[in-house]
């Protein structure tokens, strides 16, 4: 493929997506820069630029790197996370670079593959505006932080949103091998074999009415995130004997156990609003509460509009959260909820109120849950 054929399929949308990536984590650097500075407690040596994002789970993903799924350097059962990111950040350590270096550049990169699907998803919806909006709208979430930092959440949508464009184009060989790769970074990528499949069977009439083809067509396909899932659990099996051991450590972790939806709101609206836990930890459960009531909605409205497929990805997650011990990570989550943030670009696009209100209210919270992360701070 020669260069000018390359830029004969860049789409505008796409120029505008990435540019709107790039600012966005010069913004989040500079929020970095400040932080490393300006919260130092007397006495302490300013902690190194690229120090500051070794935090949390980072410390997870560089353990298995190094030691693989053998021991529990970390203290915690390495089997809770897949090995997708974890190899990446092997692979950077063998071609010289430190496990944090590999890990921003990988988030990096794969960001602005998930902002290009992002912004063509949002294009269609209405026009290459929508998916200027979405972009927007996604970079500057309370939670992007974990965009940027060396995390799994943007290497999972470098898969994850290209797989559900594929699918909405009805390329199933695409929107297939897509998913089962995003099955090796998070175990989100069940939930979005789930919707795949649920819109493949959604838009058989409309596919065969326009093709001619047979009503089954594609529909192999959609096995193929079962491979990576088998091959993961086959692995586990064959060294603890557990088929499901990265379920059962995040049980043993985590303290993540199955629970009614009702006991779950209450555990976590007693550490929010109950006094148990510190005012930083009772915030952040205040941010889950928020999270998952923006979860239930959207997938209320997602069925509304009967939209099948996004209701079913963000449904089965709301399902899992809401009967979880308590609410963790939900805010986390939602960066992954591709319909919230083209509802948001759709509505910005119609009144500008909205625009503006949602980034006096997403922009502070963003730069406040980007400090909390970089100075060691829980961020949930």
């Amino acid at each position: 493929m020669t260069a000018r054929t390359l830029a004969e399929r860049v789409l505008p949308v796409d120029r505008d997506a990435l540019g709107v990536w790039l600012a966005s984590r010069v913004s989040l650097w500079v929020i970095a820069g400040a932080t490393g500075w300006m919260f130092v407690a007397t006495g302490q040596d300013v902690v190194p630029a690229l120090d500051r994002w070794q935090q949390w789970d980072f410390w997870h993903y560089a353990g298995i790197a190094i030691h693989g799924y053998g021991g529990e350097p970390t203290g915690v059962p390495n089997e809770a996370f897949f090995p997708g990111f974890p190899g990446l950040l092997w692979l950077g350590a063998e071609l010289g670079l430190r496990h944090v270096t590999a890990g921003l550049i990988v988030s990096l990169l794969a960001g602005a593959v998930a902002a290009v699907a992002l912004g063509r998803i949002g294009e269609l919806e209405g026009g290459q505006r929508i998916g200027r909006l979405t972009v927007l709208v996604w970079v500057v979430s309370p939670t992007a932080v974990f965009l940027a930092a060396p995390y799994t959440e943007s290497l999972f949508l470098a898969f994850a949103f290209p797989a559900w464009l594929a699918a909405r184009r009805q390329h199933w060989l695409a929107a297939g091998a897509l998913t089962a790769l995003s099955c090796t970074v998070r175990v989100s990528g069940v939930f979005l074999a789930a919707a795949v499949a649920v819109q493949w069977l959604t838009t058989r009439r409309e596919a065969v009415e326009r093709t001619g083809r047979p009503w089954w067509s594609g529909l192999g396909w959609l096995f193929l995130p079962a491979l990576p899932l088998l091959a993961w659990s086959v692995y586990l099996e064959s060294r603890t004997g557990d088929w499901l051991a990265w379920l059962h450590a995040q049980a043993d972790g985590w303290d993540r156990h199955f629970s009614w939806p009702w006991t779950a709101f209450d555990t976590t609206w007693q550490a929010a609003f109950g006094g148990t836990q510190s005012p930083g930890f009772a915030w952040m459960f205040r941010a889950e509460l928020v999270a998952m009531l923006v979860g239930v909605v959207l997938t209320v409205l997602l069925v509304r509009w009967r939209r099948w497929g996004e209701a079913t990805w963000v449904g089965l997650q709301v399902i899992a959260f809401g009967t979880s011990t308590w609410f963790f990570s939900v805010p986390r989550a939602s960066l992954l909820w591709w319909p919230l943030w083209v509802t948001i670009a759709v509505l910005a696009a119609r009144r500008r109120w909205v625009l503006w209100g949602y980034l006096a209210v997403s922009v502070p919270l963003m730069s406040v849950w980007a400090a909390a992360y970089l100075t060691g701070r829980w961020a949930g």
